[in-house]
């Protein structure tokens, strides 16, 4: 049985806690094999984001190139991409090189509120990469930027929310066989259940669980489509690798809180198998 190989795109965390970092590590946890290309370098801990310094699009192409040119590469989970150049970039490859599933998270600001993309960037994402997915796994306030709403702070905007996802799915013209949305709920923090929901043109599905009470959060986003695409590439339908993921995630949450790491959002735990 061939490996199960899974691509990340996405910029480095110079903490260690998101970006290509948490997405290697939640990879290889969930049973994959994870390779990268490297879109940006961020100077960043668990306190915010100094800096940013996007690699030069010809370089990502580069990357792209040898990976695909060698690995059977089974899955990709597309993250940080800082800029339009960036995204036209990937997009040009991923059409060229037709991989099975893409996982897309729209990576717009960092836990810390840094902002990760250009504003001018959405449009871009949105004409040229969202076609392309066949999960795209927004958090609230990314889904808002996406579908020009209002930042849901509470339940009773979810269902507006979720009405409006449905029909970004209809109108996205996707170039793949099928397409979802992962909604992430993780930012009602007043709700005692963390809730996501996965919408399909057909139907949305609720997945839930018991809120994790801690500050080490940083890369949950990451981390969780990291492991949905590894499912992925291992043979689940979307329907499991998203349960799976969010399994995995919880899990990694509750195991974390005993963490103490940098002065800010610590990592959560990606390896807690190893050592509970």
């Amino acid at each position: 049985m061939n490996t199960p190989i899974t691509l990340t795109i996405a910029g480095s965390d110079s903490g260690g806690g998101a970006g290509i970092q948490a997405d290697i590590k939640a990879i290889s946890a969930t049973g994959g094999y994870a390779c990268s290309v490297i879109t940006a370098l961020t100077a960043q801990n668990t306190q915010g984001v100094s800096g940013v310094y996007p690699v030069a699009p010809d370089f990502v192409c580069q990357q792209l190139d040898a990976v695909f040119s060698d690995l059977e590469v089974r899955a990709v989970k597309i993250g940080m991409l800082a800029d339009s150049e960036i995204i036209s970039a990937v997009a040009h490859k991923l059409r060229q090189y037709k991989p099975s599933w893409v996982v897309l998270d729209p990576v717009m600001v960092a836990t810390s509120g840094d902002l990760l993309l250009q504003t001018s960037a959405i449009d871009t994402l949105k004409r040229e990469l969202l076609p392309l997915a066949n999960i795209i796994a927004p958090n609230l306030p990314e889904a808002a930027q996406l579908l020009d709403l209002p930042e849901v702070t509470d339940q009773a905007g979810i269902s507006a929310m979720l009405d409006a996802c449905q029909t970004l799915l209809t109108q996205a013209s996707p170039q793949v066989s099928s397409q979802s949305l992962l909604l992430k709920g993780g930012h009602l923090h007043q709700q005692p259940m963390s809730q996501d929901w996965l919408v399909t043109p057909a139907g949305i599905e609720l997945l839930q669980a018991p809120r994790v009470l801690t500050r080490n959060t940083h890369g949950t986003g990451c981390t969780l489509s990291a492991a949905i695409a590894s499912y992925l590439a291992q043979g689940m339908t979307v329907s499991q690798a998203v349960t799976k993921a969010k399994h995995y995630l919880t899990e990694a949450l509750k195991c974390a809180d005993k963490w103490q790491i940098g002065l800010g959002h610590g990592p959560v735990d990606h390896f807690f198998s190893l050592h509970n």
